[in-house]
């Protein structure tokens, strides 16, 4: 049984320790928050939990062995090293990382400590994803792609009002391209590979930050557009391009239809996807496979995957944002 703490009492992590439970392979033992009252209420429902409001407290528990951190994304590094060096696997919420660099220093951290790193990134862990990256080899040349997230946030009200919310804050690494963005970028480099360039056309808000945007990344034989934004809802498909027809998908997370249309023959086939209520049991699933079984070759083999398509993916979106001028607080340290 894998030992769970977590950061952040929000809707998220919620989610996380419901789908944890699911599989019946971790036990929430730890919740921590500034505040008692406020762990108190988040924790109250699982069991019997502990509770810490300092963090020097809350990682020196020992029967702890793994963190989930979904504080705001720029407390992400400080958290996650802490939680290293006291000898614990830390599951980081995307993006895990503000930086490169702050990517590349936990990656080497984990490998000294012999723990264990993981961005939670869940469309990549969703067996619906894994099917479409079956199918892509089987058409062929691509010759493009096409891939929209956008989702109007609650939090952009008290932007329009004149404050600054932590998710569209430059202080807290926030952003459309750093929240949402992360998935249509995702998927891109697993199934595609890290772009050869790419070029980000954002449109900032008075924060700092990108409210919404467009991106190309270009592959040496194709383009993918990418469409996010978090001040406005879009209910455009992603689509994939192919010499004989083009692979229609309703998402690039929690796929739940995927068809090709062959163009000569008109015929259409439809791929046997699914996705579950809660989206976040796959890459629990998969994070326990690891943690469960860290000397076994092939996991091993798994994790690194994972480990290089997080630091290939957050070089991805430090590049994109410094083309469109978005500096965050991290960039200056």
């Amino acid at each position: 049984m894998i030992h769970l703490g977590i950061i952040g009492t929000n809707w998220i992590t919620d989610q996380f320790v419901q789908a944890a439970h699911e599989t019946k392979r971790y036990q929430l033992v730890a919740v921590y928050s500034r505040k008692l009252a406020t762990a108190q209420r988040f924790g109250e429902k699982y069991g019997d939990i502990e509770y810490a409001t300092d963090l020097d407290t809350f990682f020196g528990l020992a029967h702890m062995d793994t963190v989930y951190i979904a504080s705001p994304n720029s407390l992400h590094f400080e958290q996650a090293k802490q939680g290293i060096l006291a000898g614990k696997n830390v599951i980081v919420e995307k993006p895990a990382f503000s930086t490169p660099e702050e990517m590349a220093e936990i990656i080497e951290l984990a490998n000294q400590q012999q723990v264990l790193f993981f961005e939670a990134a869940r469309n990549i862990h969703e067996a619906s994803f894994s099917t479409v990256a079956e199918f892509l080899p089987t058409r062929g040349a691509i010759l493009g792609a096409n891939f929209s997230y956008m989702k109007y946030s609650s939090r952009y009200d008290a932007v329009l009002a004149g404050e600054e919310p932590n998710i569209f804050s430059p202080h807290f690494s926030g952003g459309a391209l750093a929240d949402l963005g992360v998935y249509p970028i995702y998927a891109a480099v697993a199934w595609f590979g890290k772009p050869q360039d790419v070029h980000y056309f954002a449109r900032k808000l008075p924060t700092g930050v990108d409210g919404i945007g467009t991106a190309v990344l270009r592959y040496a034989d194709f383009d993918v557009t990418i469409q996010t934004g978090k001040i406005a809802d879009s209910e455009l498909r992603s689509e994939i391009y192919f010499e004989d027809g083009t692979l229609d998908l309703n998402a690039v997370n929690a796929i739940e239809e995927a068809a090709f249309y062959e163009r000569k023959t008109k015929q259409t086939q439809v791929l046997a996807v699914s996705a579950l209520e809660n989206p976040m049991i796959e890459e629990a699933q998969d994070f326990a496979d690891i943690i469960e079984n860290k000397n076994d070759p092939q996991q091993g083999q798994r994790y690194e995957e994972w480990v290089e398509l997080a630091r290939s993916v957050n070089e991805t979106v430090a590049l994109m944002r410094k083309q469109a001028g978005i500096v965050f607080d991290a960039d200056k340290k």
